[in-house]
């Protein structure tokens, strides 16, 4: 299985781009992008502040690849 995320879809709704939330978990744009596209799998402290940013639980922004919490 594998690890998938909603980090995109949260980030589009609070409409601000990857630089700003780069910025507001303490991480370069370039991590958001790879969290995004899926080559990269963060830390839990990196999850559970990105869930703190967008007032959601941790299991709404990620997932196991075929399990039926997709937000898709």
């Amino acid at each position: 299985m594998n690890l998938r995320n909603n980090v995109k879809i949260y980030r589009v709704r609070l409409d601000i781009n990857q630089q700003q939330l780069g910025t507001l978990v303490e991480v370069s744009r370039q991590t958001i992008s790879l969290i995004e596209r899926g080559d990269y799998n963060p830390s839990i402290t990196l999850a559970l502040k990105l869930a703190k940013v967008f007032d959601c639980k941790v299991e709404d922004l990620f997932y196991l690849e075929g399990e039926d919490n997709e937000k898709d």
